[in-house]
C-alpha cells in the first residue's frame, strides 16, 4: 500500500524507536526523583530539550513538552492571552487547524474575547493588508499556521509578524505541518510562540512541543507539581520527549535536500494530474506549498468515493484534515477560499515524503485520473436515469 497521507500521520522512524528504547525499560525512571535513576532520567529529558532548542534556533528554557500538536497550540494561544493584561482581542484566519479555532472560540465564548477573522484569497494566502486592517490597540494575539495541513498554502511570516510586533501584539504560528519542510529558526521568525507535533516527523503520537518566547507570562492548562517550568505540569513523557527530539533533528539534517527533491516531484505530479483530468482544481498556492503537498477537488465526483476508488488501486490518501474526518459538512477551510460547496466535498490530498517515487506518483495520477472519469461517468449515467420522461409508452 502506497501511504500518501503523511500530513495525517508518519510511520515511526527506526532511529527514534532506539532512541527511546533505553526510557522505557532500564531507564524507566520519573525526571522530578532525586535519585540516579530520576538523574538519568533528567539527563535524558534535558538533552531532548536542548536538541528540540537547537533545531528551533531557541534557548533550552523555551520549549515546554506537551501531548501533541493540539495540546501545544492550546497552550500558546490560551495561555499567552489569558496571561496578558493587553485586552482581550484575537485575529487569526479562517484556514485555522481546528486547534487553533477552537482554542480561539473557548476564549470568546468563556473569556469574553473578540476576535477579527481575516480574509484570505483563493489560494488560501493572509495578506499584509488584511492583518494590518484586523489589528487594534488591544490587540492581544495574532495566530496563523505557518503553513496549511489542509490545502499546503505556505504564509509569508517575515510579511506578517512585523506588522504584530510593531502592533504591540503577540505572534503564535502553528508549524506542526511545517516542520521538517520549512525553517523552523523562532528568532529568524520572528514569531512569540510556534508548536510542533512529533507524529508529523516520525515521532510516535502524543508527542509535541511549544516554543514560548523568553520570560513572557503563560497561564498553564494542567496544573499540579510544576514541571516544565511552570507552564504544563505532570510527570514528563521522557521517552516521548526524546523521540521527538530524535525524529526533528533527523527531519532537520535532511530538510533542504529533501525539499529540493520532493517540491520537483510535486510539480510534476500536479501536472500529471491536471493533464489527465482537465476538470480538476488545485486548491492552494501554485508555488507557496509545501514540498509534499498536493490538494484537488474534481466537480462531478464525490471525494470519498475517489478515495475508496484509489486505494482499491493500493493508494492511501485523504480528503483533508484528519481531525475533520467524518464530518458531513464541506470543508470550512476551502469555503473560506471561495470553493463552492458542492465543490468542497469533492476534495482530495496527496502527502508525501521522500521515499515516494517518481514512478509511484505517476501511477496515483493514473489511478487518480480513472478513478475520476468512471465516477463522473456514472454520475453522468444517474443524471440521465433521473431526468428520463417517465409514464409513456411506444
Amino acid at each position: 500500500m502506497l501511504h500518501l497521507d503523511d500530513a495525517a500521520t508518519t510511520p515511526v522512524r527506526r532511529e527514534v524507536l532506539e532512541a527511546m528504547w533505553p526510557y522505557l525499560t532500564a531507564e524507566f525512571g520519573n525526571p522530578s526523583s532525586t535519585h540516579d535513576l530520576g538523574t538519568r532520567a533528567q539527563d535524558g529529558l534535558t538533552r531532548a530539550r536542548r536538541a528540540v532548542a537547537g533545531v528551533l534556533g531557541a534557548r533550552a528554557s523555551e520549549i515546554t513538552f506537551t501531548a501533541g500538536g493540539t495540546e501545544a497550540a492550546n497552550l500558546a494561544i490560551k495561555g499567552l492571552a489569558l496571561a496578558s493584561p493587553r485586552g482581550r482581542h484575537l485575529v487569526t484566519s479562517p484556514i485555522e487547524h481546528e486547534a487553533v479555532s477552537a482554542s480561539v472560540d473557548y476564549l470568546v465564548r468563556h473569556h469574553g474575547f473578540e476576535v477579527s477573522m481575516m480574509d484570505v484569497d483563493a489560494d488560501g494566502v493572509v495578506s499584509p493588508e488584511a492583518l494590518a486592517q484586523a489589528l487594534r490597540a488591544d490587540t492581544t494575539l495574532v495566530s496563523i499556521a505557518y503553513a496549511s495541513n489542509e490545502i499546503g498554502t505556505v504564509q509569508d511570516l517575515a510579511t506578517l509578524v512585523p506588522l504584530a510586533r510593531d502592533a504591540g501584539a503577540l505572534f503564535h504560528t502553528d508549524a506542526v505541518q511545517a516542520a521538517g519542510w520549512l525553517d523552523l529558526d523562532v528568532r529568524s521568525l520572528g514569531v512569540d510562540a510556534l508548536t510542533i507535533s512529533g507524529h508529523k516527523v516520525g515521532a510516535p503520537k502524543g508527542t509535541g512541543a511549544a516554543f514560548l518566547r523568553g520570560r513572557l507570562p503563560v497561564e498553564p492548562l494542567i496544573h499540579g507539581g510544576g514541571q516544565e517550568n511552570g507552564r504544563r505540569s505532570g510527570t514528563e513523557n521522557v521517552a516521548g520527549a526524546v523521540g521527538l527530539a530524535t525524529a526533528l533533528g533527523v527531519a532537520e539534517a535532511g530538510r533542504v535536500d529533501d525539499a529540493e527533491t520532493v517540491t520537483a516531484r510535486r510539480e510534476a505530479f500536479v501536472t500529471g494530474v491536471l493533464d489527465r483530468v482537465p476538470t480538476a482544481m488545485l486548491t492552494g498556492h501554485r508555488e507557496r506549498r509545501l514540498p509534499g503537498h498536493a490538494s484537488f477537488c474534481f466537480p462531478g465526483t464525490a471525494g470519498e468515493a475517489v478515495l475508496l476508488e484509489l486505494e482499491r488501486s493500493g493508494i492511501r490518501c485523504s480528503s483533508g484534515s484528519a481531525c475533520a474526518a467524518g464530518r458531513d459538512e464541506p470543508s470550512p477551510v476551502l469555503l473560506a477560499l471561495g470553493v463552492p460547496a458542492e465543490v468542497a466535498e469533492t476534495a482530495v490530498r496527496m502527502t508525501f515524503a521522500a521515499s515516494v517515487t517518481e514512478p509511484d506518483l505517476d501511477r496515483t495520477a493514473a489511478a487518480l485520473a480513472e478513478a475520476v472519469h468512471a465516477l463522473s461517468a456514472l454520475g453522468q449515467c444517474a443524471l440521465t436515469r433521473r431526468r428520463r420522461p417517465t409514464g409513456h409508452r411506444g
